[in-house]
């Protein structure tokens, strides 16, 4: 019997890190639904539901209120075995003060974000050694939290909802030393995501501007140079029916129905695994921003644009680096 090799072993728990974490929301998400379906139709033990939606209903607003973070969650080894599948690495321009808070906008989205949550919702990037005294927020789709038990995994790690009123919170109510993460494209940015792509849903984005004008919070540039390569996408037809359909979809809920496809479990196969390409991340400048309650939107528009400005600096000043021509631009849409 031929043993597996201690790089063999390595590959695999790599695998298995990336292939749970895309698979945790839709297994937790099936699991709840058939149980409690199963407990109401089936059994007598229709109170253990309706004790989980009131607890739900209870705890309604936590994500609002700065989530439920448990670093222990945070630091799990199965998050290094995540981090060096591809692997990740998190650089810093500038260091950043804990006695400030800050809003850092993310670009670009990709397919499924696989960057922002190895380097912001776990440690095991250096997260905390490359920004001392400062703590993250990663803020994502609130109907993350409707689920019960999905809600708890997903606020472990520290992420909350992306909702206004959550921002206004974890700015006014926490102290200072918090670092919101917003990745600004959304779901809506996903069809941008091709491999040598550097196409942003930007240009009509201008709500984190806004709130980091009302709280008087720098604004932070960071771009992730590989975050494209990840998956391949099929370009439909334009005009044909499947591309109206995807269009048609968009408009109705906002999401980009996009074909895209990886690696299997084996490298050289089909999947929808991630493709095992370096990821690195880049943290620009703070951008020091005025407090205006109540900021007009030519006041968002200028800033916006001063934002926009200040990240395209970021893209030029390395994307040499990464692979992009010195003539490569940053395409805002």
């Amino acid at each position: 019997m031929v043993l597996p090799s201690k790089k063999d072993l390595k590959i695999s728990l790599e695998v298995f890190a990336i292939f749970q974490w895309a698979l945790s929301a839709f297994v937790i998400v099936i699991t709840v639904i058939a149980v409690n379906l199963y407990l109401v139709v089936f059994t007598p033990y229709w109170p253990v539901t309706v004790l989980m939606l009131t607890w739900l209903a209870f705890d309604w607003k936590t994500p609002e209120r700065g989530g439920r973070r448990f670093n222990c969650v945070r630091k799990w080894c199965l998050w290094k075995q995540y981090c060096d599948y591809f692997p990740l690495k998190l650089l810093k321009t500038h260091d950043l003060s804990p006695s400030l808070n800050y809003i850092v906008a993310c670009h670009p989205h990709g397919l499924l974000s696989h960057s922002w949550f190895g380097h912001f919702a776990t440690e095991m990037s250096g997260f905390s050694k490359t920004f001392p005294g400062i703590t993250p927020y990663v803020l994502t789709l609130g109907a993350f939290f409707w689920v019960p038990f999905l809600r708890e995994y997903i606020m472990s790690t520290g992420a909350c909802s992306v909702s206004q009123s959550s921002m206004d919170f974890l700015l006014t109510r926490r102290g200072t030393g918090n670092m919101l993460i917003v990745v600004v494209g959304g779901l809506a940015e996903c069809k941008y995501s091709l491999p040598g792509s550097t196409t942003l849903f930007l240009k009509g984005r201008t709500g984190f501007v806004r709130t980091a004008l009302q709280h008087g919070v720098a604004l932070i540039p960071a771009y992730s140079f590989g975050e494209t390569e990840l998956y391949n996408q099929y370009t439909f037809t334009p005009g044909g029916f499947i591309n109206r359909f995807q269009k048609w979809f968009q408009s109705m809920v906002h999401i980009y129905p996009c074909a895209f496809y990886g690696r299997g479990f084996t490298e050289n196969s089909l999947g929808f695994l991630p493709y095992a390409q370096p990821v690195t991340t880049i943290v620009g400048k703070p951008l020091p921003l005025p407090k205006i309650e109540n900021p007009s939107k030519k006041t968002v528009a200028k800033y916006h644009a001063i934002y926009v400005d200040a990240l395209r600096q970021l893209f030029d000043q390395h994307k040499t680096k990464f692979g992009f021509s010195e003539a490569q631009e940053l395409v805002v849409t």
